[in-house]
């Protein structure tokens, strides 16, 4: 068994990576003291449900601080996945995303697979839509973002399989009234112009007790690809707008219960998928793919803080509408129209209350409870065209969609959790958690819809046919239910004050997973595979050894940590090859292995340095024929992870005059991954027409600034060389394009205020 070494490392700076020093410009060189003092302060971290120093949380977390998020023009997740190790954006085009962590995960979004990595707005999980994350959520104004790598499964519930993302936003102070904006204006390929405008305003409204902190953002960015088909150059151009309002009550010192109110409209104005066969930046749809959300989320949070332990109780109710419009024509090579129209809404609700104890004493722990409750309501309306109907004389159907359903499905997690640590003295401490989770999931079709066999007579060539149309009865699916026994431990040591060093083995699990579809035939080919039931929930367990430490008196920071994971009972995506019907399986074993760094070196004198990386071997290790002939996996396949992927920040702070100033450079490389699985589903001896690979890339990005009392201003550059490397390819077939690119080089200029 290979056992390789994980680094998860924070900055020096929390300019210039992702944060351990908190501070808001560089230590002046003609201060040692103050270089120092500023080197010393620590990151204060909840990923463990508690308030714990960074450098003593035996997982391997980044945080990301505000400031790092906004000079580095981060505004979502793919500026946070370039530079954390051991992760991965899987981002076909924007408001559609799918986190890897460590190589946990198959590639694809559809068959209501759930994430691998759990992605938080505070207590609200909002990766539970299908195994992509439609929302691209905002990322100004935020405590921090936390990267927890490794199964966060006895705190964070059933789908934090390899991970979690926790965005954390800022709570409003009752004590003094602030402000901040950020605009930032770009070109992208020279032409395409980008707008970003920030602002927050905190207002006490009874001094010490009562604030309210209101936040809101608009993007306005053109496109860069053009849609061929539409006529529309520029298509994947987008406009976002949002913010939120947290009013927060303190009628005690140790009473506060606050209204966290979230409203988020993302709309893509078509995709940024391309075909390399068509041109570079190049796209074919009769119409615009259309990914767009619209997410609203109330949450009501109450803590009471007592001697010996604090009571928290959050209950958040959200609801996400979405469009997902596609043009399925690539299925068949554009030879008829094809397309699908969905609609879909999201109602959830989720409710923790959690008790943790009070600081000090040899025991610390958590108990706590979990209910989270979905249902999606999705209309299902598949596409032909008007004009094609009538140049064939198709007629019998009531419109231009030949088949059209609506349908939902609920499920149900409940959870009791709990973590203790016992310490046996400052050097050395134990940590044992457990969390029992019951889950459920159930589809139901409604009545009222309609099939035909429009796609059997438009792909036979025939003509003046009356389709036969046939009524969709109403069925419910399978209750598919499971319970799991998730657990961590963990033991600690600190050989040293600056030194830290933990073992640890977790577990992980994620949903089961109901086929809408299961038991259907192909009305194009019968003879094609039967949709399954159904994939059992998969199980994850996790060794890991680590080590984190500051050293040379404070100039240098890492953390190393070391990962071995066995993943078994696989839940994959296959698509049936004669219709593209989407469905879920489960297959066999793999492992994952890997490194990661980061680490931080502040010499002095107004240099600093920060890299990390990540290396690691994920792979398919048990398969059976059969599961190798319905999903079309491989054993030895490498899963959709790079082998390396790292990133390295050379920054320097100066004065001119009486301000301050910096350049900064960051050089990235992601290393290339297969994009699905290789063969067709059903013909296991038939390779997928679709299998292919992403590139491997290197970026750099340049930024320099100043900055003087409240206001700072940044030029950038972002993918100086103006690569346009495959990050992504997209699965199915059922798209003509299906390849997703970096961003043209993109100059701009960002400008921030604080009061």
């Amino acid at each position: 068994m290979r056992f390789m070494a994980s680094v998860s490392i924070i900055s020096l700076l929390a300019l210039g990576a992702p944060a351990l020093a908190q501070v808001t410009s560089a230590p002046e060189t003609s201060e040692p003291a103050q270089e120092e003092e500023a080197r010393q302060e620590r990151v204060i971290v909840t990923s463990t449900r508690r308030e714990q120093d960074l450098q003593d949380v035996p997982l391997a977390v980044t945080a990301w601080q505000q400031e790092a998020l906004s000079e580095k023009g981060i505004v979502s997740y793919d500026g946070l996945a370039r530079e954390t190790p051991g992760i991965v954006l899987n981002q076909p085009t924007a408001n559609f995303n799918t986190i890897t962590t460590r190589g946990i995960a198959t590639n694809g979004y559809g068959a209501n697979l759930q994430a691998a990595t759990a992605i938080y707005i505070n207590e609200l999980p909002i990766s539970s839509n299908g195994n992509s994350t439609i929302l691209d959520p905002t990322l100004y104004d935020v405590e921090r973002v936390e990267v927890l790598r490794g199964p966060q499964g006895t705190l964070f519930g059933a789908n934090s399989l390899s991970g979690a993302v926790r965005i954390l936003t800022k709570a409003p102070n009752p004590n003094e009234f602030e402000a901040s904006a950020l605009v930032d204006f770009g070109l992208t390929d020279g032409d395409a112009l980008r707008q970003r405008y920030n602002g927050m305003v905190n207002m006490p409204l009874i001094e010490d007790k009562l604030a309210l902190r209101v936040v809101g953002f608009y993007r306005d960015e053109d496109g860069w690809v053009d849609n061929i088909g539409t006529g529309i150059e520029g298509a994947n151009s987008l406009e976002a707008v949002g913010g939120r309002a947290h009013l927060l009550w303190e009628p005690t010192d140790n009473f506060d219960v606050g209204l966290l109110i979230i409203h988020e409209d993302n709309d893509p104005a078509d995709s940024g998928l391309t075909n390399p066969d068509r041109g570079e930046f190049i796209r074919l749809t009769e119409r615009p793919d259309l990914f767009q959300s619209d997410f609203t989320s109330y949450n009501l949070t109450a803590n009471w803080e007592m001697d010996w332990a604090t009571l928290t109780s959050s209950s958040t109710y959200s609801n996400i509408d979405g469009l997902f419009i596609v043009d399925l024509a690539g299925t068949f090579n554009q030879a008829i129209p094809f397309a699908l129209d969905a609609v879909g809404s999201d109602e959830n609700f989720v409710q923790e209350v959690r008790l943790v104890s009070a600081e000090g004493g040899d025991w610390d722990w958590t108990v706590g409870g979990f209910y989270f409750n979905k249902r999606r309501d999705i209309d299902y309306d598949y596409r032909s065209s008007l004009d094609f109907l009538q140049t064939r004389n198709l007629t019998g159907l009531p419109n231009e969609y030949y088949q059209s359903y609506s349908g939902y499905f609920d499920a149900i997690e409940s959870a009791a959790f709990g973590e203790l640590t016992y310490r046996f003295s400052e050097q050395f401490w134990l940590t044992g958690g457990l969390r029992y989770t019951e889950t459920s999931v159930q589809s139901h079709t409604l009545a009222g819809g309609y099939n035909s066999n429009y796609l059997a007579v438009a792909l036979g060539g025939f003509s003046n046919v009356a389709l036969t149309v046939v009524p969709v009865a109403a069925a419910d699916g399978q209750k598919v239910e499971a319970d799991n026994m998730s657990y961590k431990v963990s033991a600690s040591y600190k050989p040293m004050d600056n030194l830290t060093t933990y073992a640890s083995i977790s577990t992980g699990f994620r949903s089961p997973v109901a086929n809408a579809r299961a038991g259907s035939v192909s009305l194009v080919d019968p003879n094609d595979l039967v949709i399954p039931n159904g994939a059992d929930s998969d199980e994850l367990t996790n060794y890991e050894v680590g080590m984190k430490g500051t050293f040379l008196n404070g100039k240098l920071v890492s953390n190393l940590s070391a990962y071995y994971i066995l993943w078994e009972d696989i839940q994959v995506q296959a698509n049936r090859l004669s219709d593209q019907v989407q469905f879920a399986t489960n297959i066999g074993e793999a492992v994952s292995q890997g490194i990661e760094f980061e680490v931080g070196y502040y010499p002095g004198n107004g240099f600093s340095l920060f890299v990390n990386g990540s290396l690691n071997d994920t792979e398919i290790t048990e398969l059976t024929p059969e599961e190798a002939a319905i999903s079309g996996a491989e054993e030895g396949l490498q899963l959709a992870m790079p082998n390396f992927q790292g990133a390295a920040t050379a920054r320097y702070d100066f004065d001119i005059g009486d301000m301050d100033a910096f350049v900064s450079g960051t050089v990235a490389h992601v290393g290339d991954f297969p994009a699905m699985l290789p063969n067709t589903p059903g013909q296991p001896n038939l390779p997928a027409a679709t299998f292919d690979y992403s590139d491997a890339y290197t970026t750099l990005n340049l930024q320099a600034g100043i900055e003087k009392d409240n206001w700072k201003v940044t030029g950038y550059v972002e993918n100086l060389f103006d690569d346009n490397s495959v990050t992504y390819v997209h699965p199915e077939a059922f798209t003509d394009a299906r390849y997703a690119r970096l961003r043209p080089q993109t100059i701009g200029v960002r400008l921030s205020l604080d009061y």
